[in-house]
């Protein structure tokens, strides 16, 4: 079967089943398991994709997907931050910058991980899992199994933070309210936050989800930082080697192609929506059909990586991003829990 058709079936296939009450109850959103069942048909299928099938895994992953994270913008809104408060947006701005930062540091210089795997894991731990993850790869230009191990390991271990937050309630003196903005701050996945939030009181999950809408919206700003950090430090560093080559002395050449900051275009589409859905109150139906058509858009992305990586190459990673997302995980559940009650 052609691979326009089956990714497509696949896409279908995951948003079903992430509706299964039994299955939302385990926080799996659609991407992760269109990811899934996109490996288990790239191993599976024997077939060899020709010219006109490749060039459609390829819109896919990055057409569609950058399509799919602009419609995203129109679930969110600048009402739902000031339904919060401003210790929760700054609850949020500290757990992206403390675990981004970390993740990146702890990946690159302790773990000697790939530069690109650990950025990838450290942003969709800190932000918004998988949707972060995929519009982080839009300016890394990772490998292809660099960007799956990275999904991997972040929505295994939000998963298990989903089933914490249940128990560790139990155990801490937090009204339901704050307790909702504990979760929405330091929860991998929108869907996790949702599940996470409902196993308390509806109360809750309506904070959690509003919360976490709001670091979803801070993954416009964080793009746009991260390819004018990540453009300076290969300008020095080309800067440097061109010194070294001339003997102390910079070569003009190597001055005048400096690499230029990678501008992720739909990154202003994405505010836009988020812009409008602010100022203009859209009907339910369109914003169902808006919704649908962005989680249609990511989850084919993810179906096309996943049809296309093959398991040989994330076992061949090895332990260390695992080892990498487990410490942001013990960051997020524990350092949050102290933020959260210091701040809010």
């Amino acid at each position: 079967m052609p691979t326009y058709i089956v990714l497509p079936v696949i896409t279908l296939l995951a948003i079903a089943l992430a509706k299964i009450e039994q299955v939302s109850a385990f926080g799996l959103s659609a991407l992760p398991l269109a990811i899934v069942f996109g490996m288990l048909y790239g191993h599976i299928s024997l077939r060899v994709e020709d010219k006109r099938e490749q060039q459609f895994s390829t819109f896919c992953k990055q057409k569609l997907l950058r399509a799919g994270i602009v419609l995203f913008g129109f679930s969110l809104s600048l009402q739902q931050i000031l339904a919060v408060g401003w210790q929760a947006v700054v609850v949020d701005l500290v757990v992206i910058c403390t675990v981004f930062s970390v993740g990146t540091f702890v990946g690159i210089k302790v773990l000697k991980l790939h530069r690109d795997v650990a950025i990838l894991i450290a942003a969709g731990s800190a932000i918004c899992g998988a949707a972060a993850i995929l519009a982080t790869e839009s300016v890394l230009k990772p490998k292809q199994e660099q960007v799956t191990i990275a999904i991997a390991t972040v929505v295994l271990f939000g998963t298990l933070a989903m089933f914490s937050y249940p128990f560790i309630y139990q155990w801490v003196d937090m009204r339901e309210q704050s307790f909702g903005i504990y979760i929405g701050s330091t929860a991998h996945e929108v869907a996790q936050a949702v599940a996470a939030g409902q196993s308390i009181n509806d109360e809750t999950m309506q904070t959690a989800v509003v919360v976490k809408l709001i670091r979803v919206m801070m993954l416009a700003p964080f793009i746009l930082m991260l390819s004018s950090v990540l453009c300076h430090l290969s300008n020095r560093n080309d800067s440097r080697i061109a010194s070294t080559a001339n003997g102390g002395t910079s070569d003009n050449k190597a001055q005048r192609e400096k690499s230029v900051i990678t501008i992720p275009w739909f990154v202003f589409g994405f505010m836009a929506t988020a812009m409008i859905n602010s100022v203009v109150i859209l009907p339910e139906s369109l914003k169902a059909v808006l919704s649908f058509a962005s989680q249609f858009s990511l989850a084919m992305a993810m179906a096309a990586l996943g049809a296309q990586t093959q398991w040989a190459s994330i076992k061949k990673a090895g332990p260390k991003p695992l080892i990498l997302a487990l410490i942001l995980f013990i960051m997020l559940i524990c350092g949050g829990f102290f933020l959260n009650s210091w701040l809010v």
